[in-house]
């Protein structure tokens, strides 16, 4: 750099030296990118095949953090939710630095595993809504009404007249009537079989109808699960 220069870059105002720095740049950078990630946007690591196979393990969604500004989850929605200790995480566990570090990377990029305990569900009913199953065909029934879901994949085994909710024992696919409670959601994963899901206390011999729920918390969804990003030749939306 030249005297003459030297001289131009000094006579600028400092905060056009400030701006046109590189260091500048790299944390406006960082400050977008975490802007986008905690309101906007964010990568989801699919750890397990509970939503198999509308997602596979493996999977890295995207996730709208603004799907529900201004409405609700909707029936049918797949979302993505922190999940309390009633699934059975107390956080008390330390994962250690290095676990932690992992963790972090996977929340900041999809690419590692996401947070402690971050679960992807469908959406099957919300407050006030009430739950039952089954019909005499084996559907779950929202409101009275059975839904159509030609997303399961491997259902709980149901067989009318030979194992259903009349026979001894009954079919594991068999649940207590409930009414959603306020600020809650039943979520459930396509895998039905094989999801430890809001209803999976449920289906055990001897659970309390009343206490055998977990939900979704309105408060703890994170946002709608949008689109496949990873990988490339699963890009599609959901």
């Amino acid at each position: 750099m030249t005297s003459d220069d030297t001289e131009a870059v000094a006579s600028r105002p400092l905060w056009r030296r400030i701006t046109g720095s590189t260091w500048f740049h790299l944390i406006a950078a960082f400050v977008i990118v975490g802007a986008i990630l905690s309101f906007v946007a964010k990568p989801y690591y699919v750890p397990s095949g509970s939503m198999e196979q509308t997602l596979l393990p493996g999977d890295r969604v995207l996730v709208n953090r603004l799907a529900y500004v201004g409405s609700e989850p909707g029936t049918g929605d797949v979302v993505v939710f922190d999940a309390d200790d009633t699934w059975g995480h107390d956080g008390s566990v330390d994962d250690g630095p290095l676990k932690s570090a992992l963790r972090w990377v996977g929340e900041v990029t999809g690419f590692g595993p996401s947070g402690s305990h971050t679960l992807i569900k469908r959406v099957i009913a919300g407050p006030g809504q009430t739950v039952s199953c089954c019909d005499a065909l084996g559907r779950l029934l929202v409101d009275g009404e059975p839904l159509d879901e030609p997303y399961i994949f491997e259902d709980l085994p149901f067989e009318p007249g030979t194992t259903d909710c009349e026979s001894s024992p009954a079919s594991p696919r068999c649940l207590p009537e409930v009414t959603v409670p306020p600020g809650s959601y039943l979520v459930l994963g396509d895998h039905r079989a094989a999801s430890s899901d809001g209803a999976y206390p449920c289906r055990a011999a001897g659970a309390d109808p009343e206490e055998c729920w977990r939900w979704a918390k309105r408060d703890q969804i994170v946002g709608k699960a949008a689109v496949v990003l990873w990988p490339i030749g699963r890009w599609t939306g959901i």
